[in-house]
């Protein structure tokens, strides 16, 4: 892993007391009607701020809300998500109109040592989005250091995450120090043997993933409905089931290419079908090859879960992207279910290192009560899969030449 400066180089290099630190941050959180629903990448990040606050800092953060598009639409503020932090800090969280200009200068002189000020929506700026070098210069003319510990909204190369960057002093915070380590042992530096699941609807979204990874694990587990693309490529029949018949070549040429890299693809042995995708549908456990015409499929079975604990016994990393079935409704969350829980038992024993991410994969581990006992649960959507993709992300290649 290249080496990103951390809080304890910035402490290393003196102290912080009085110092005015840009922290950006992904306040991008769920929210209705003006009160945050789901407050997970907030609890993320009180670990830096309450550390750089009792240091004695100034603590501004920077954060887009939304897709305002260079517009100020009073709908994405951030001035509820100021309140929500400021709850969870346990302390009054300073709000300021804008993140730039008179305004802000006149927030960040007025907070006091160990203060915390949240600026507002970055993407109210078009210059956010288009990385202009003259709203970056805005943003840092606002601070001494610059401090990145949004990971998910490292692969925009946005103002806020990637120019700033180059023009102050600038280190990766706890929850971004966290997420690098825990994706270097991932798959950067891993403990072998590596098994990655990827899972979820179609192969088209995930094409470049699958392409990095059978040259980078040992054994590459399908599951979702991209299996059944697969399962579609060695001519089995698939019924109804969800399938991309128009990339079955493309299926044939990710296991060419896994076999030539000494990677197994792991597909499906047995499935639960249904006629329609429906909770409480009549299920049947079928052989993967006897799916009925007039079915689909919606869950792995039983056996497939059996030979999946199989590879996770002999497994020291586990990579997982994606559900195995329809894990929302029952009886279709059996498989995932199953699978989450049995890495989260083998993780919680010492066997293996297992993280995780991807939307539907953190709410399918909810499901299965079983995200809190996996290594590491990655809330990052997009940057996650770019980095499983094999992608330079822009906010963590701009720390690399901090």
């Amino acid at each position: 892993m290249a080496a990103h400066k951390t809080l304890d180089d910035l402490y290393a290099s003196g102290p912080v007391e009085g110092k005015t630190i840009l922290l950006r941050a992904d306040l991008n959180v769920p929210a209705k009607d003006g009160k945050v629903t789901d407050a997970t990448r907030l609890e993320r990040l009180l670990p830096t701020i309450k550390e750089l606050a009792s240091k004695g800092a100034k603590v501004l953060i920077l954060s887009h809300f939304g897709r305002p598009k260079g517009e100020r639409v009073p709908e994405m503020t951030l001035a509820p998500v100021a309140v929500a932090l400021g709850e969870l800090l346990g302390l009054d969280v300073a709000f300021a109109v804008d993140c730039i200009g008179d305004s802000a200068k006149a927030a960040a002189e007025a907070l006091p040592k160990g203060g915390v000020l949240v600026l507002e929506n970055t993407r109210y700026h078009a210059g956010e989005e288009k990385n202009d070098p003259a709203f970056a210069k805005a943003l840092a003319e606002l601070g001494d250091i610059y401090v990145n510990d949004a990971f998910s909204a490292a692969h925009r190369a946005h103002a806020s995450t990637e120019g700033i960057a180059h023009l102050l002093p600038s280190y990766a915070g706890r929850a971004m120090e966290a997420e690098l380590t825990a994706l270097d042992k991932a798959l950067g530096n891993p403990a072998r043997p590596v098994v990655a699941i990827v899972g979820g609807a179609k192969i088209s979204t995930k094409l470049d993933l699958l392409g990095n990874l059978v040259s980078k694990v040992d054994a590459l587990i399908i599951g979702g409905g991209m299996a059944n693309t697969f399962l579609a490529a060695k001519g089995i029949e698939v019924g109804k089931s969800l399938c991309e018949h128009d990339l079955k070549e493309t299926a044939r040429e990710i296991m060419a290419k896994a076999e030539a890299a000494g990677c197994r693809v792991v597909l499906p042995a047995d499935v639960v079908v249904a006629p329609e995708f429906k909770a409480h549908a009549p299920a049947t456990t079928v052989p993967v090859d006897k799916v009925p015409a007039d079915q689909m499929i919606l869950d792995i079975g039983p056996d497939s879960l059996a030979a999946l604990a199989g590879h996770f016994e002999t497994a020291k990393t586990v990579v997982w992207n994606g559900p195995f079935g329809a894990f929302e409704i029952p009886p279709f969350d059996n498989g995932t279910n199953g699978a989450a829980r049995h890495v989260a038992m083998l993780t919680k024993m010492g066997e293996m290192i297992s993280v995780a991410g991807g939307g539907d994969t953190v709410a399918a581990l909810n499901n299965a009560g079983a995200a809190d006992d996996f290594s590491y649960v990655s809330t990052a959507g997009g940057a996650f899969l770019e980095w499983l993709e094999g992608k330079t992300l822009p906010g963590v290649a701009a720390l690399e030449h901090a």
